[in-house]
């Protein structure tokens, strides 16, 4: 099966090194050229440009950032939609709101495409491994097509129903939940060791304890030895707690905890640390009150 995953990021590598250990046939395309080369080194195909992919690609993921970049991957002046073959399958992974995903949806199946509306989750280490967790809305014509790459991806794939924007829903209320447990197990870690806690006890007594978390057991544990280097980014948070809130204000639904936790990752955002793990929205605190944080040489 000739495949392609478009975002050779965090995610979108591990995709496409499962892609490729699976058998399928799969090229890579990136901006970065150390990606591709990184790409190109394993085995695959790898192009700058979605209209460079293989003629007769059969299914495409699109692991990129948000719905526009999806759009401008599929339908833009340099958008794979001319290289797909006759109902190849569009897999979008990319994070968007539902709305969005309707309308790509929509967009794809009159182009002749079918399509599934599939965010994802595991984070790098999941994708690396092919071990993610896949919450999909779509036809049963496109998840049956997208078997072969859905089954090299992931450990779970969730079938949500046919409608698009089902499986956006969902990730949506996922984010809210992932936003928040990061921003309070920052918080907590903060408080911790503004009160005199050890930073290292504190962490194994709450990860042996019912205030637990996979999301403080995960993050914190870089923030004890100061790696800041992005799996998930702080302003990946800036713009998912933004998807949330929007969605909520739609329904006329509030959500005060997680446009809370917006803020604080918009203000790590604003002191320059968008680009930093997203643990690291504990910076804030440490702005605020001057606590060193346990993995800071200075």
């Amino acid at each position: 099966m000739r495949v392609a995953v478009i975002g050779l990021g965090a995610m979108g590598m591990g995709a496409a090194l499962s892609c490729l250990r699976a058998g399928l046939a799969t090229a890579g395309c990136d901006f970065s050229d150390k990606a591709r080369a990184d790409f190109t080194t394993a085995g695959g195909q790898a192009f700058a440009s979605a209209a460079e992919l293989p003629q007769g690609t059969e299914a495409v993921q699109i692991l990129v950032v948000n719905a526009a970049q999806t759009e401008a991957a599929l339908f833009g002046p340099q958008g794979c939609a001319p290289r797909l073959a006759p109902g190849a399958v569009i897999i979008a992974s990319a994070t968007m709101g539902p709305d969005d995903a309707r309308r790509l949806a929509a967009r794809a199946e009159e182009a002749g495409f079918r399509y599934l509306d599939a965010p994802v989750s595991g984070g790098a280490a999941k994708a690396a491994s092919g071990e993610m967790t896949v919450m999909a809305s779509g036809s049963a014509a496109a998840f049956a097509k997208a078997k072969p790459v859905l089954d090299a991806v992931a450990t779970k794939v969730w079938e949500l129903g046919e409608a698009p924007g089902i499986g956006a829903t969902v990730k949506v209320v996922h984010q809210l939940l992932a936003g928040v447990h990061i921003a309070v197990a920052a918080e907590a870690m903060a408080l911790g060791i503004r009160a005199g806690a050890d930073p290292q006890k504190l962490y194994d007594v709450v990860t042996s304890a019912a205030g637990n978390s996979w999301m403080f057991e995960n993050r914190m544990a870089r923030v004890l030895t100061g790696d800041d280097a992005p799996r998930s980014a702080v302003d990946i948070f800036v713009k998912d707690l933004g998807l949330v809130t929007q969605m909520a204000r739609g329904l006329d639904h509030p959500v005060p905890l997680a446009s809370q936790a917006q803020q604080l990752f918009t203000a790590a955002s604003a002191m320059g640390h968008g680009r930093a793990d997203d643990g690291f929205v504990i910076r804030v605190w440490q702005a605020l009150t001057g606590i060193k944080l346990p993995g800071d040489v200075s």
